[in-house]
């Protein structure tokens, strides 16, 4: 995300901090055992089409892609909320015009997939998924529903605490980087190995959105405030 075209110089994106990310094997998390790298990585150089394309055209986004509630013929079932942020560079300056995609369950903590078939109800006017770029001050803005809480097969009882998966691209479509957001207070976090996979506790609550009274609209939905790091010490935990 931090690849720049300055006259002729082309600065390749800074490499993510070794020890800065959860790591590709943690046992706990069942599925990394069949997923990671059983040799060390081949750090291959960046190139021209690495760092400069392609790129999204701006006429993809529609208007209201980034309210998952107004996709349908009907309201969606359960909580409304405002997700709103920043996303920041290493320095704290806002990243203009990057690519925000959003993915989550619904109320009943089901996704419209086919490969979730646990025993909670679809619900017909909603599917889970929205896009919208930031502005020139690095703000995003999602009107959503609350997800909820979905059993999975990690280990015994298993439950994901509600969350929202991010998805955040650059000025080229390598450049993306993906994480979850999560809501305060969940009692599941002690339970759940992929919060638990970060290994810095300061980072696993960078993960979790806070209340934003600023954001809440009066009788009609509650506000959360998520923002997104890329680097630096205060960066957002991403997924590798």
């Amino acid at each position: 995300m931090d690849g720049l075209k300055t006259g002729s110089v082309i600065k390749p994106y800074a490499r993510l901090p070794k020890g800065s990310q959860p790591p590709s094997l943690y046992e706990p998390y069942r599925a990394t055992t069949k997923r990671a790298p059983l040799k060390p990585l081949v750090l291959l150089p960046h190139t021209l089409s690495e760092i400069t394309g392609p790129v999204f055209g701006h006429d993809r986004i529609r208007e209201k892609d980034n309210d998952l509630t107004v996709q349908h013929d009907g309201e969606p079932l359960g909580e409304r909320i405002i997700v709103n942020g920043r996303v920041l560079d290493s320095n704290g300056r806002p990243v203009p015009n990057a690519l925000i995609e959003v993915w989550q369950a619904n109320s009943a903590g089901r996704y419209r997939h086919v490969n979730d078939q646990h025993p909670a109800p679809l619900d017909p006017n909603f599917t889970g998924a929205g896009r919208t770029m930031t502005d020139q001050n690095g703000a995003y803005k999602f009107i959503t529903i609350k997800p909820g809480a979905y059993p999975w097969f990690n280990h015994y009882n298993a439950w994901r605490p509600a969350h929202i998966h991010f998805s955040v691209f650059g000025n080229a479509f390598l450049s993306r980087l993906v994480t979850q957001m999560y809501f305060p207070g969940d009692p599941l976090f002690a339970y759940d190995p992929i919060f638990q996979s970060i290994p810095d506790e300061k980072a696993r609550e960078r993960l979790i959105s806070r209340f934003d009274l600023e954001t809440t609209e009066p009788q009609w939905a509650k506000g959360f405030r998520f923002d997104i790091v890329l680097r630096g010490p205060e960066a957002t935990p991403f997924e590798t």
